[in-house]
């Protein structure tokens, strides 16, 4: 069963768009959760555009007492750079999952994945660090089989693959030519032993290829499903995608 997780980022950009509290970020998660998707996901960026690190802790706090309440385990990640404001974040709120993410100055969103040939000693030390608070962690890559080697000699428990490029070939009519160096990345890395997520610009067309991936255990979601949710409802948009998902 491949897992749902729901990014709530797009939430929160539009309630500070205005300020206050409207959308309320809780209320809306509560009806993704209620619409069975199994993770919820933020990314708390450092100029707090869309989530603020008070929304971590709440988000936090909410999932849990919603998880005893109806006695289901739905899983809470956040993503960020690996940096010590982010480790901070981690150390406070404990999330089942936490996603290591390359971040460029000024970037939209996320559009990269590590080079772990270059970059992957120096997250050895914050990967040690946030298993030793029994957080699993997960590292943003692209299809280079290379990394995901890389990605087990510093001991991350999975690895995320940035879709990116497959979405935007999927909408040019070459997604299973795309497809392809995906299946071979994902080989490469349950062979090692890591769990496979992946994310970006997934959506309800486009997973029926990529749901096919070998071993993937977890896609998050956001942008994409949030302009769906825009046209067809919250709850409608997490069934559709749960529907796309199902084998």
């Amino acid at each position: 069963m491949i897992s749902l997780s729901v990014n709530v980022n797009k939430i929160a950009t539009l309630r500070n768009s205005r300020g206050g509290d409207i959308p309320n970020l809780l209320q809306y998660t509560k009806v993704i959760m209620d619409s069975g998707a199994q993770g919820i996901t933020v990314h708390p960026r450092s100029d707090e555009r869309h989530i603020t690190r008070k929304d971590t802790s709440d988000l936090k706090k909410f999932i849990t007492e919603y998880n005893k309440e109806y006695s289901k385990k739905v899983e809470y990640n956040i993503e960020g750079a690996p940096d010590e404001r982010f480790f901070d974040i981690i150390l406070e709120n404990r999330p089942t999952q936490a996603t290591l993410v390359p971040v460029r100055e000024g970037e939209i969103t996320s559009d990269h994945g590590f080079d772990l040939k270059r970059e992957g000693e120096a997250l050895y030390p914050m990967i040690q660090k946030i298993k030793a608070a029994g957080v699993r962690v997960s590292l943003f890559l692209e299809t280079d089989v290379a990394n995901m080697n890389y990605a087990k000699q510093i001991e991350a428990d999975r690895i995320e693959l940035y879709t990116g490029p497959f979405a935007e070939a999927f909408d040019s009519a070459k997604g299973a030519e795309s497809f392809l160096s995906y299946e071979k990345a994902a080989l490469a890395a349950t062979k090692l032993g890591l769990g496979v997520n992946a994310g970006h610009d997934l959506d309800e067309k486009n997973l029926a290829i990529f749901k096919k991936l070998s071993g993937l255990r977890e896609v998050s979601i956001g942008h994409r499903l949030m302009s769906y949710a825009l046209l067809h409802g919250m709850e409608n948009a997490v069934k559709v995608y749960m529907k796309a998902l199902s084998l």
